[in-house]
């Protein structure tokens, strides 16, 4: 099993919702985050005066899939995320050695 983690703009939640639903991932961690890449943040202008945003809204989404479902939940993020424009996100995979689902007590592919 894998977890994916992907922090991406926070407008992209629903399409992205919408198209992993889709595919049959029906478990996911939503996060409001902030934080910055290469873009480093941005100026902006409130009433008269310029500041800097250093920290820009994203969205973190976690999910645990079973190692046939990574590639086409990944491909699936990318899609559905990508606007072309800098600040799409990142994508991380990690393995996970266990997952129990605690009401049950039903292990791995079986508690997801």
């Amino acid at each position: 099993m894998k977890k994916i983690e992907a922090v991406v703009k926070p407008f992209k939640l629903e399409d992205i919702k919408e198209a992993l639903n889709e595919i049959g991932v029906n478990g996911i961690t939503v996060s409001d985050v902030k934080g910055y890449g290469r873009q480093q943040g941005h100026s902006e202008l409130y009433r008269g005066a310029e500041y800097v945003v250093d920290f820009l809204p994203k969205v973190k989404l976690e999910l645990i899939v079973v190692n046939e479902l990574v590639d086409e939940v990944v491909k699936t993020l990318i899609k559905s995320a990508k606007t072309g424009k800098i600040g799409d996100g990142k994508i991380f995979i990690s393995s996970v050695e266990k997952v129990i689902r605690i009401r049950t007590g039903e292990e791995d592919a079986q508690a997801l």
